[in-house]
């Protein structure tokens, strides 16, 4: 990312530029960009980290309070080949075939919207939920959203060597140590 001397950003390579990214997951990266993009500098581009981790704590928060609309949690994956030829049970498959049980048509080169809801799931069915599916019963998978909220941040953060489990270490503090622990600690 870039702030060219117009005054416009520019970002290659980050979740803000992916198509499949959740509103959720690009607003925070949007205004963690928006906390360096009043830096001056290299010095003072550095000081503003804290300022930037801030923003993740908050839409932690907003999470962890169920302050975050169930659409802004919506993942769009595209599918490069009909759902029946897919090998694996990867996420925008699941909910192809969860709209095509419901009598739907699915095919290649579509669009799956979906839900996380519990993506370590062994039985793949649980994992996610398709965006024509959701109800008021659907729990998004918590530890999900935090892990792509925290890898986001370690993208833009990576200059300074944080990853995903540093961002978390970071901003712990809300909740009791080990609740949502993803990364383990």
């Amino acid at each position: 990312m870039g702030l060219m001397e117009n005054g416009k950003l520019k970002v290659r390579g980050i979740e803000v530029r992916k198509h499949d990214t959740p509103k959720f997951v690009y607003n925070a990266q949007m205004e963690m960009i928006n906390v360096f993009s009043k830096a001056n500098n290299s010095e003072e581009f550095m000081k503003k980290i804290p300022e930037a981790l801030n923003v993740v704590k908050v839409y932690r928060k907003k999470l962890l309070d169920g302050d975050v609309p169930i659409g802004d949690l919506i993942v769009s994956k595209h599918l490069s080949k009909n759902p029946k030829h897919y090998e694996q049970h990867v996420s925008q498959v699941i909910a192809a075939e969860q709209l095509i049980k419901e009598g739907s048509e699915v095919h290649a080169g579509n669009n799956v919207h979906f839900v996380f809801t519990d993506s370590n799931n062994k039985r793949f069915e649980r994992r996610v939920r398709a965006e024509q599916l959701l109800d008021k019963g659907v729990n998004p998978d918590e530890r999900k959203y935090l892990q792509l909220l925290y890898e986001s941040a370690a993208n833009l953060l990576s200059f300074s060597k944080y990853t995903a489990k540093t961002v978390q270490d970071s901003i712990k503090g809300y909740e009791n140590k080990n609740l949502y622990n993803y990364f383990g600690s």
